[in-house]
């Protein structure tokens, strides 16, 4: 594709990157066969090679309005798009480019404004998240039915190894998940001590960045990313073996932490080092004897990829192959790739279109009528919970129940 980006962009940083990915598109439209919002929509510009030429001709400086937002504001980000590109486009960080560039050039409504700084404000902080969440069931009641599906009921969490291993690794608890669902990361410390490995929580270690990251608010993500790096780094420095993740959605955007702060000067060395050591939970138990730890049963489970896992992180089958590994009996699931709606905040901020994927993601992994959905992202889970007629958990919980 031949550019003419605006100079006073093309010379930065992000200029320079988004140039270099347009270029490598070739218009084929192999992209709009696997975009789940160009399935619904049918429009060529809420698919993904429409959209790289409105983001094309946002950094050659041409006139963009909300009409331009709104087609990019409907992009999940699922990167489904990137798994069947022929030429590699990297499509997920031409849209991130281009979402910080459109909060400069276009302003939004104000109810739009507020609704985005209340995300970053609060789903951020587990602190925060965990206050919503409790007036929030305690108003369950008197809320519409659409809206008490999406409140997940409370979850104790079991307790954590109190062994000390020799091998060590380090937990990111992340933002969300340790108020929506706090058993999640206790059950891979138990599974992992069970593998003669200790978990360790660092309590000034937090959110990823990925909310404000993907809504446009670049440099707040950035500075998510460098508190994490200095938590983890006298852990990696004294021998951690690696970062493990069990929300997908972080691990795919901590893997790319080396290149995001690759100009950074006193982080960019770090940051590369933390990329490298980042590994989803399925890939340390792939690498691990699992022998010890197949389930007391194995029950039929519809496996759900989410994203984040198979076309962020490019691991289709990391955690169907450890759970068919573990003897679990896994259903067939058609249209795997297509994405289940969630998308960080995507659900909450594009509803109706969420609602719509969703209902279709739960048709697929239910049409082979399993007892249970696993999926490995929180965002996915939470969102799947409101409609599935079977509970939706974390894999590593099933894991953990054996």
């Amino acid at each position: 594709m031949q550019t003419q980006l605006n100079p006073s962009f093309l010379e930065t940083p992000q200029g320079s990157e988004a140039n270099a990915i347009l270029r490598s598109c070739v218009h084929c439209g192999f992209c709009n066969a696997t975009c789940p919002t160009y399935q619904l929509l049918g429009d060529e510009l809420d698919g993904p090679r429409g959209r790289i030429y409105l983001l094309k001709s946002l950094f050659e400086g041409a006139p963009v309005t909300r009409k331009t937002q709104s087609h990019i504001d409907r992009c999940l980000t699922c990167r489904a798009c990137e798994t069947t590109c022929p030429s590699g486009v990297q499509y997920g960080r031409l849209a991130d480019i281009g979402r910080a560039v459109l909060e400069h050039r276009v302003q939004r409504p104000w109810r739009e404004r507020l609704q985005r700084r209340l995300l970053r404000l609060i789903l951020t902080h587990t602190a925060r998240t965990a206050l919503l969440l409790y007036f929030a069931r305690w108003l369950k009641p008197l809320l519409p039915a659409a809206m008490r599906r999406t409140i997940p009921l409370r979850q104790k969490s079991r307790s954590w190894p109190a062994t000390q291993h020799q091998r060590r690794m380090l937990l990111l608890d992340g933002c969300v998940q340790p108020a929506l669902s706090p058993n999640i990361n206790a059950a891979a410390a138990r599974v992992l001590d069970r593998l003669g490995i200790s978990l360790v929580r660092l309590q000034n270690a937090g959110c990823c960045g990925a909310i404000s990251h993907h809504l446009g608010a670049d440099n707040e993500g950035l500075n998510f990313m460098r508190r994490n790096i200095t938590a983890w780094w006298p852990h990696i420095e004294s021998g951690a073996e690696a970062i493990v993740i069990t929300a997908s959605g972080c691990g795919s955007l901590i893997k790319e932490y080396g290149h995001l702060l690759r100009h950074d000067p006193e982080y960019a060395h770090k940051a590369a080092r933390i990329s490298s050591l980042t590994r989803d939970i399925s890939e340390i138990l792939t690498q691990e004897d699992t022998g010890t730890l197949k389930p007391a049963t194995a029950k039929k489970i519809a496996c759900h990829t989410p994203c984040s896992l198979q076309h962020a992180q490019k691991l289709p089958d990391a955690v169907a192959n450890v759970l068919g590994k573990l003897g679990f009996d896994l259903t067939d699931v058609p249209d795997a790739h297509l994405c289940c709606g969630s998308a960080g905040t995507y659900s909450i901020l594009q509803p109706a279109l969420a609602q719509e994927l969703l209902q279709n993601k739960l048709a697929a992994l239910q049409s082979g009528k399993p007892d249970c959905i696993a999926t490995a992202n929180i965002g996915c889970l939470t969102h799947m919970q409101s409609s599935a007629r079977v509970p939706v958990k974390h894999w590593i919980e099933l894991v953990d129940a054996g």
